[in-house]
């Protein structure tokens, strides 16, 4: 079996937290540079990941997570939040990174540019906003297996209400959204779930071999 099926087999939404462990600097680090790593679509990466160790901003944004321990308890929480309504700037943006980053001249890109534009441009508001929502949860899969591998345990969570934490913050007025959340630590050792077996389907109900 390989290293990454056993860490997949390792890893579970834990559920109960040990808060006197902190994820080191270090192993941080690799996490942000698996998440920054990941894929997206057209590699625009349209979302901006908030680390937070605050412990007061995490008591304020409990109440707007349905009350769930795991975000006080763990070591940092990690906010993705997609862009909003995406447009020409975050374009504009992402290919003067790739001009300056491959050292190419800007008329090289320019039709691919445009033809990205057209594409994403003519996408309804709402279709924008599901589809940068979607390039988030990419962040988090990188997210997921980085931390399997380091023994790092992750709850990845949709119970929280994106109002409450865009305001608290500050997201709306970035252009932003709260999107998905996953809370980061060390499994306490009174949590039950760590030694439940892991219920996924089969390979004959899962897989279609055509």
């Amino acid at each position: 079996m390989s290293q990454f099926i056993k860490d997949a087999n390792w890893r579970y939404a834990t559920k109960q937290f040990d808060s006197t462990k902190k994820v080191s600097k270090t192993d941080l680090d690799t996490l942000k540079e698996a998440i920054r790593l990941s894929s997206s679509s057209y590699g625009l990466q349209p979302y901006k990941v908030l680390i937070i160790e605050n412990s007061d901003l995490r008591e304020q944004l409990q109440p707007a997570s349905w009350g769930q321990s795991q975000i006080v308890d763990a070591s940092h929480i990690i906010v993705f939040a997609n862009t909003i309504n995406i447009g020409n700037a975050e374009i504009d943006t992402y290919f003067k990174n790739l001009i300056e980053t491959r050292n190419i001249p800007s008329e090289a890109i320019q039709g691919y540019s445009d033809f990205m534009k057209s594409k994403i441009n003519n996408l309804s508001e709402d279709a924008k906003n599901t589809w940068t929502s979607k390039q988030a949860y990419l962040a988090l899969g990188n997210l997921l297996n980085a931390a399997s591998e380091l023994k790092i345990d992750v709850t990845p969570m949709e119970g929280f209400e994106p109002s409450k934490y865009n305001e608290i913050l500050g997201l709306t007025k970035l252009g932003l959204n709260a999107t998905v959340i996953a809370a980061i630590g060390y499994r306490h050792e009174d949590d039950a779930t760590q030694n439940y077996a892991k219920v996924r389907k089969s390979n004959e109900d899962l897989f279609n071999n055509l």
